[in-house]
């Protein structure tokens, strides 16, 4: 693999840059920055997986996202816009060196994705350095926002800790005191884990057994005979796309009886895939279907439209995104340069989102419902309530410079 540009070589680079940039302004007369830039397409980075696990999960949330933008009159505060994506393969491993393309070598003015908590860890460290505009579009990684946050980074997706939180409560509230929890052993399983025990546990709830599966792992047999010696009242478990769509059609054919909980990334997107195997499922998420809204009725037709596809949280991410980068470039006519009233503006933005409307918290996070949602039937997904109004994640070890 090629080596990663250093902390040291990136800041070099961008140095002598802007070096070149003040001898040539300096010794010619040339248009103003900002008349310069007007000129220019804005550069948005898009770092998604398109192939592997979540491939489904980055086309929805790059359609969606440029569907926003295109209803908006397809420019960024009156400029034209040029994506740049790359493949972030769900793979940390490669995503310090997808960010470098992106951030360094094609020196974009946004960047938005990924879906793989690990992945947005390592992204984080890269544009919280280089102050690259930074708009999480799916990973909950609540380090993003937490210890790591900066002026420069959102999520207008959610974070980990919040979409499991509320999940616990509803266990409880079904009667259900002793649990198995199961999940992806990476970034985002874990902080999925914290927040549905801090719910769980402190309500009176156990604990039984974590049984923590390597990612992305698919062979889950042997964790459903334990489970089902272990005896629990319920089951909550994290898992996402395709292993998701797995883990539902195996823990059905195990017939094991025990009800079962988790995020709403549970079944979003696979929930035709499931079939039977789904139904009596009970998730939470800041996001279901059938919410009752004129913005999530006209989304859905549009995406539809546009996709041939059905909508689904990752989509609603996008097209959250896209609109929330037109409300910032808007309130700077497009001046990419005018970081601080960008920064300002998405930090008062208001969504008017097919999840319901929503504004930021100071570590730059969502403050949003989170609903309550049963499959029915085969493929019918349903909206029982909101499981918690206006939840923001605490962002633990958030000190905004």
């Amino acid at each position: 693999m090629t080596k990663s540009i250093t902390s040291t070589s990136r800041r070099r680079f961008l140095g002598g840059v802007g070096a070149a940039a003040g001898v040539a302004a300096a010794t010619s007369s040339v248009p103003t920055r900002f008349a310069i830039g007007q000129q220019a397409k804005i550069k948005v980075g898009i770092l998604l997986p398109y192939t592997g696990t979540f491939a489904a999960l980055g086309h929805n949330i790059t359609d969606a996202m440029k569907l926003a933008i295109n209803q908006a009159g397809g420019k960024l505060g009156g400029r034209e816009i040029e994506y740049i994506a790359v493949d972030s393969e769900a793979d940390p491993a490669k995503a310090t060196a997808n960010t470098n393309k992106l951030v360094v070598g094609s020196k974009v003015d946004v960047i938005t994705g990924p879906v793989h908590s690990g992945v947005a860890a390592a992204m984080v460290k890269i544009t919280r350095e280089e102050e690259t505009l930074t708009v999480i579009s799916n990973a909950g990684a609540g380090a993003a926002t937490g210890e790591m946050c900066a002026p420069n980074i959102f999520h207008t997706s959610f974070t980990n800790w919040q979409p499991a939180f509320p999940c616990g409560s509803v266990v409880l509230k079904d009667g259900h005191k002793r649990v198995v929890m199961m999940y992806w052993k990476y970034a985002a399983g874990f902080e999925f884990a914290g927040g549905f025990r801090d719910s769980f546990v402190p309500g009176g709830g156990t604990v039984m057994k974590e049984i923590q599966v390597d990612f992305p792992n698919v062979e889950f047999q042997a964790h459903l005979t334990e489970i089902a010696a272990l005896k629990p009242d319920a089951v909550y478990v994290f898992f996402a796309g395709g292993g998701a769509a797995k883990f539902v059609k195996d823990y059905h054919a195990a017939g094991i009886k025990i009800p079962l909980y988790g995020s709403g990334f549970l079944t979003d997107g696979v929930l035709q895939a499931q079939g039977e195997a789904a139904v009596g499922i009970k998730t939470t998420l800041h996001y279901a279907n059938d919410l009752d809204n004129p913005a999530n009725k006209k989304f859905r037709a549009d995406f539809k439209a546009a996709t041939n596809r059905d909508a689904d949280v990752y989509a609603v991410q996008g097209y959250d995104t896209g609109t929330f980068l037109v409300q910032a470039y808007a309130a700077v006519n497009g001046d990419t340069g005018a970081k601080k009233q960008i920064i300002a503006a998405m930090e008062k933005a208001t969504i008017d989102s097919p999840r319901g409307k929503f504004t930021f918290s100071k570590a730059h996070n969502p403050i949003q419902n989170i609903y309550l949602r049963q499959v029915k039937a085969p493929g019918q997904e349903v909206f029982l309530g909101v499981a918690h109004e206006a939840l923001a994640d605490p962002a633990k070890g958030c000190k905004m410079a």
